[in-house]
């Protein structure tokens, strides 16, 4: 990959960019991730933590999966855009 991987929340507070490409690409169909995409399966890019740099503030929703696992899902709190969601069973990635 040559060109890091930008992005933005809707109103342009916060920002973000991975040096690295995704390792990885999934579909989740817990009913949470139904929740947060509207009846369908989340599909998330999970990159790997150390390749994010971010600028802004961000506010955090945390929750408990069925899996036990501790979910922090990251937001902008000025426009409400979901950002990344990262489990407390993988320290080292971060979904997108």
């Amino acid at each position: 990959m040559n060109e890091p991987i930008k992005g933005r929340c809707f109103c342009g507070a916060v920002r973000f960019q991975f040096s690295e490409a995704p390792i990885a690409v999934r579909a989740c169909w817990c009913r949470d991730c139904q929740y947060l995409a509207t009846g369908n399966a989340s599909i998330n890019a999970i990159f790997k933590t150390a390749s994010l740099t971010l600028s802004g503030e961000v506010a955090e929703y945390v929750s408990t999966a069925n899996s036990g696992n501790t979910m922090r899902r990251r937001f902008c709190p000025k426009s409400g855009t979901p950002l990344f969601s990262h489990s407390s069973s993988c320290h080292d990635v971060i979904m997108m």
